[in-house]
């Protein structure tokens, strides 16, 4: 049994849900996202009973929850399973309230700027590094911390990642493009040896 694949999951009053074969498709206030589910795994959609704790009522109509289960066994279904359940809870919480990361640099001289969709870094090369927006991220630039937003959770950490390539910290002053909140372990940098006599 996986515990993460036997959990239903919550579908809010805005979010509308299909499920085509083997394509789930969720529509949201912020936008629609669709995944495609492997063969031996069953996805199906139903309303919460009411018995269930915490089961509401919108508009006269139930609320309704999304259940995954294994629909032929094989080696890797269980393991399937539980990723296919936490892929659909991403897409549910991306069309609701989206994604965010944000990066921070850190050095004297260096900066980030938006030209149009795109991000300009000026991060200690001889010349700026563009970073091209994909579509349906945005960039936004405040001071030092770039913020990258989205409603797919996979682009979102993609482009993050993207621009902290351009400039990871370095090991001894830290310099260099890292996430809000990341630690950087520093290195002792070389001691100079005092001559005795």
């Amino acid at each position: 049994m996986s515990r993460i694949g036997k959990k239903p999951i919550l579908i809010p009053e805005n979010v509308e849900i299909r499920i085509e074969g083997q394509k789930v498709t969720v529509k949201g206030p912020k936008g629609e996202l669709s995944q495609e589910i492997r063969p031996e795994i069953k996805v199906e959609a139903r309303p919460v009973k009411s018995s269930e704790a915490g089961a509401k009522q919108f508009n006269g109509e139930k609320e309704k929850e999304i259940l995954v289960s294994v629909a032929k066994e094989t080696k890797q279904s269980k393991a399937f399973w539980g990723l296919t359940r936490a892929l659909l809870a991403n897409l549910v919480k991306g069309v609701t309230d989206g994604y965010e990361k944000k990066l921070e640099i850190i050095g004297v001289g260096y900066k980030a700027n938006l030209e149009g969709k795109d991000l300009k870094l000026e991060v200690g090369f001889s010349h700026p590094v563009k970073v091209s927006c994909p579509d349906g991220i945005t960039f936004s630039v405040e001071k030092n911390i770039i913020t990258v937003s989205g409603i797919d959770k996979q682009l979102v950490g993609e482009a993050a990642a993207k621009i902290r390539r351009v400039r990871p910290p370095e090991p001894y002053k830290g310099k260099g493009i890292r996430y809000v909140g990341e630690i950087v372990r520093k290195k002792a940098g070389k001691k100079t040896v005092g001559t005795t006599g």
